[in-house]
């Protein structure tokens, strides 16, 4: 489903490209962004960290979109999402206190592109959109490091609410996909920030 998606896209974006329009209109956004995401879970075999795996991840989402009709625009979409969590060293008691707690961190960063359809009804903006791009994360902690990037794809929408001309507040809601360090993973982002009109 995802390389149908992706190829709709790419066919939507050269028709775009081809027909060497300039945007009538468009916006800017940024703000704060969460993301479900893992440490160390996939790309080391066997993990040592035996408790490795899922990370709360915080950050920020910016993007950027040109507006070649009235409801339907691509969009650039860039965002970072940092987290981890602690743990414990697998261990035989009574050794287990000697052994403190360490922290596992990931940093993942994604590059999106793709179409965004929309439509203003009143103060409201309801959109959806498909994105195709890259992933990259790097994982760090009890002195092991690694990285990797992949093919990511989001899929999701949001809402934006004008607060005065040329400004809005947007609330957004994607499913991203990746392919990192070997192993398929979704995760829910969701963003919240202020939007500049053009």
């Amino acid at each position: 489903m995802r390389k149908i998606c992706a190829t709709v896209f790419s066919a939507l974006l050269l028709s775009i490209i081809a027909q060497a329009q300039l945007p009538t209109g468009g916006n800017v956004f940024f703000g704060y962004s969460y993301s479900g995401g893992h440490a160390f879970t996939g790309n080391v075999t066997p993990t040592p960290f035996p408790t490795a795996g899922g990370a709360n991840m915080n950050g920020w989402e910016g993007s950027v979109e040109g507006k070649y009709l009235p409801w339907i625009g691509v969009v650039a979409d860039l965002d970072w999402h940092y987290g981890g969590h602690e743990v414990t060293p697998g261990c035989v008691p009574p050794a287990c206190t000697s052994r403190a707690p360490f922290r596992l961190s990931a940093s993942r960063h994604e590059l999106l592109f793709g179409p965004r359809a929309s439509v203003s009804i009143g103060k409201y903006t309801p959109f959806a959109e498909f994105l195709v791009g890259f992933a990259h994360q790097s994982d760090s902690g009890g002195g092991i490091s690694n990285s990797d990037t992949s093919f990511a794809t989001a899929i999701g929408g949001g809402l934006d609410y004008k607060l005065i001309k040329g400004l809005a507040w947007r609330v957004e809601g994607d499913s991203t996909h990746t392919s990192l360090f070997g192993t398929g993973r979704s995760n829910l982002r969701i963003s919240t920030g202020i939007v500049f009109r053009f």
